[in-house]
């Protein structure tokens, strides 16, 4: 029997095959988290991206949009606040069931969360409004730049 039989794989040999381990296990991991994330995966689109490529019915999907003006409507149950997302292009109709954001206005930005039924109306389970960079809170709408910067100051403190 050879001496280097004896003695196992050389520590240049250990560490080689350590890495290559290593490596493996790092793909590995990668190609799990992205099949993990890909059942989990909500995609993004606008009303003129569903006209022209609608999703399948039941789909997770965001719908992002502007809220038409004058599309607003909130049913009997007082909960129920159907209304209409445009692009510029293309209009979606939209159902949800629950508290709209106080941002939530005519005219103003909204993304959608939820699905598309087969009749063409998506079916929001979460609504996130949006605002412009313009946006200030009601609280601080009568205040001056300096007192602005004078109460954040105050706040950080």
């Amino acid at each position: 029997m050879s001496d280097n039989a004896s003695r196992g794989l050389k520590p240049k040999h250990q560490r080689l095959v350590l890495v290559v381990i290593a490596l493996v296990a790092i793909v590995g991991a990668g190609f799990l988290a992205a099949y993990a994330l890909s059942n989990q995966a909500s995609y993004f689109y606008v009303p003129a991206d569903i006209e022209a490529d609608p999703p399948e019915a039941g789909q997770a999907i965001r719908l992002g949009g502007m809220v038409e003006n004058g599309s607003i409507n909130t049913a009997a149950d007082g909960v129920t606040v159907e209304f209409v997302v445009q692009d510029g292009q293309a209009r979606v109709p939209v159902s949800y069931t629950g508290i709209v954001p106080a941002l939530f206005v005519e005219g103003s930005g909204v993304v959608a969360e939820g699905s598309m039924r087969a009749d063409g109306v998506f079916i929001a389970d979460n609504l996130l409004a949006k605002h412009d960079e313009n946006y200030m809170p009601r609280e601080l709408e009568g205040m001056s730049s300096a007192e602005l910067r004078e109460e954040l100051q105050e706040s950080v403190e």
